[in-house]
């Protein structure tokens, strides 16, 4: 009997040049940001393209993963704007990132 490897889902936010927070799941983050980047992402960046991944959550599942990213659109741009600094302050710190 084997037991199946559960593939991470993560939770991101894109910063866009005009200062604009996307929120969006995938199962490869960093493969995502690059497919924004390139102009094969999301149409939320085509007119104001997407300059930087600032937050990435890791999330058991995928309904886990679209469970909190409807949290986080649900959020006002402040608390999206502390989530981002308190990942950034925890990566300064050599804490993990969740």
């Amino acid at each position: 009997m084997s037991v199946a490897c559960v593939k991470p889902w993560f939770v991101y936010l894109v910063r866009a040049a005009n200062g604009a927070l996307y929120c969006g799941i995938s199962d490869d983050a960093q493969r995502r940001f690059a497919a924004h980047q390139s102009g094969r992402g999301a149409r939320f960046f085509h007119s104001s393209p997407a300059v930087a991944l600032v937050y990435v959550e890791t999330c058991g599942s995928k309904g886990d993963a679209l469970r909190r990213e409807r949290a986080i659109k649900q959020m006002n741009k402040p608390a999206k704007e502390a989530l981002v600094s308190a990942q950034r302050s925890d990566s300064v710190n050599g804490q993990a990132i969740s």
